[in-house]
């Protein structure tokens, strides 16, 4: 049964945002290929109509949908770097640890990301453009973490790292590996312990 919560903060949203919010719990749990834009608008207590004059076609709803997710993550980065404005190291251990928290509900409703690719596989659909742009600035904002750390090969470590997130998001998914969470952070941290510069007072 719903929860009464939901239906009355729900109920409170302007038209566009409950319509946001009942395409980001049925794309969800039903993925972008399985959700109808009617049944968008039931959940979302509206009209195709009106669900047309917001977003013309379900797919600009669907990239509204992923620019939502891709900003939270870049929220992620914006509130470590507020929060550790001098230690990139504790912003890289504080983005693995935010995935890392996040392992249990992707392995119940996988990753938004991984998940939309799979079902949009034209790689000029504007959705799909938006994740490989957000996946390339999250690569970015990596590597300059990873050259303010001081790691050998910055560029590199970012890219490794960026395995490993992606990495334990895809194990997390299919159950393949198990306490995926701890073992990430375990693996990040001895990355960032190996690639980490000898200090200049170490015999």
């Amino acid at each position: 049964m719903e929860r009464a919560g939901r239906q009355s903060r729900v109920a409170k949203l302007p038209p566009r945002e409950r319509i946001l919010d009942a395409a980001e719990e049925l794309f969800a749990r039903e993925g972008i290929k399985g959700v109808g834009v009617q049944a968008i608008a039931d959940r979302a207590s509206t009209t195709k109509m009106a669900l047309y004059r917001h977003f013309a076609t379900k797919d600009v709803l669907v990239e509204e949908w992923l620019r939502i997710v891709a900003a939270d993550y870049a929220a992620v980065f914006d509130r470590l770097e507020a929060a550790h404005p001098d230690d990139p190291r504790a912003q890289i251990l504080g983005a693995a640890r935010f995935i890392a928290d996040g392992l249990p509900e992707i392995s119940h409703r996988g990753c938004p990301f991984i998940n939309s690719i799979a079902e949009l596989p034209d790689r000029g659909h504007p959705a799909r453009r938006l994740i490989e742009t957000h996946k390339a600035g999250q690569l970015r904002r990596l590597t300059g973490l990873c050259l303010r750390a001081g790691l050998a090969d910055p560029d590199e470590a970012a890219v490794e790292i960026t395995f490993l997130l992606e990495g334990a998001q895809v194990s997390a998914q299919n159950g393949s590996v198990g306490q995926a969470g701890e073992r990430l952070m375990r693996i990040v941290e001895a990355l960032l312990d190996r690639r980490a510069a000898p200090r200049a007072d170490a015999p």
